[in-house]
């Protein structure tokens, strides 16, 4: 990896915090409930398991950088929302028709733990927590709100997730173009990210000019992502089955490690371009963005 970027004592300090602060409020959102209500635990089973937080911590750092007071409490139910529906994501994903993985974030999938019918039932119900916990986001007025729920859903739905995963699981084990699989990772991994950045922009009031530059930084940050993920399958250490991506036809295989990682690169230095034009005064999400990408990718080297 040639880009490197250290994270000072300080800035280690305030994404622990974050992250605990983030903790907190998705404890709140999804109480526990009476020991017997299966779908609830297998909710938060599959939320506040020990994971990387990326999205959620990116909207929180994306909003800052933008100018948006994090002591609005109402930014914090939008960074939640996300972090549900990407658990929801991954509680689908894993299930037995789907990919059939075993573990996830360093432990039982939740259709291992809870069983295959709980879990969708608890994918379908952080679904819908994620929208509720939009509408009912303090300091934050209608507009913001229609607008985040708006970005959130189109990323769910036919051009975004559903569509990805389908794509996926009927085109993935064929013979596929590189713009092809391309285009299946937009739908699995750059519609959320952008999801994600435009409602770190609507808290943060920014202009037109703003969003479309951060809706170009979340598509080349989620292509970069992807071919992260596909590049360290099979390493130790991800909490995740390895080789889950056997038999498919990803740009790793299709381009071989090297090609696979410096195309990573250049959505990388792709993306911080878009990133310096949105809000060229902050340097917290560029710091995080560098440093998950650097940390993950020593895994493999």
């Amino acid at each position: 990896m040639t880009v490197h970027v250290d994270i000072t004592a300080d800035q280690e300090s305030d994404l622990l915090h974050l992250q605990q602060t983030l903790h907190a409020h998705l404890e709140h959102l999804l109480p526990a409930g009476n020991p017997s209500d299966k779908v609830r635990a297998a909710m938060r089973a599959g939320t506040l398991a020990p994971g990387k937080r990326i999205r959620p911590l990116l909207l929180l750092l994306a909003a800052r950088d933008m100018g948006c007071d994090l002591r609005q409490r109402g930014i914090f139910h939008l960074a939640c929302a996300v972090e549900m529906v990407h658990a929801a994501s991954l509680i689908l994903d894993d299930i037995p028709s789907m990919d059939n993985a075993q573990m996830r974030r360093g432990r039982p999938t939740v259709h291992r733990e809870f069983g295959e019918n709980v879990a969708i039932l608890a994918a379908v119900a952080l679904l819908s927590r994620a929208f509720e916990v939009i509408a009912v986001a303090p300091d934050l007025s209608a507009v913001q709100k229609t607008e985040a729920v708006a970005e959130l859903s189109a990323a769910v739905g036919l051009q975004g997730l559903v569509q990805g995963q389908f794509q996926d699981l009927h085109e993935g084990t064929k013979s596929r173009s590189p713009d092809a699989v391309a285009l299946t990772n937009e739908l699995k991994t750059s519609v959320l990210f952008r999801a994600t950045l435009q409602m770190a922009a609507i808290a943060a009031d920014a202009s037109p000019q703003v969003r479309e530059n951060m809706r170009y930084f979340a598509q080349d940050l989620g292509q970069a992502f992807q071919l992260l993920d596909d590049l360290i399958d099979g390493c130790k250490h991800t909490g995740k089955d390895p080789f889950q991506d056997q038999g498919k036809s990803t740009l790793v295989k299709l381009l071989g490690t090297q090609d696979a990682e410096q195309r990573l690169l250049e959505h990388l230095r792709s993306a911080e371009l878009h990133l310096n034009s949105a809000c060229d005064c902050g340097v917290a999400t560029r710091q995080y963005m560098h440093a998950l990408f650097t940390q993950q990718l020593a895994l493999c080297h």
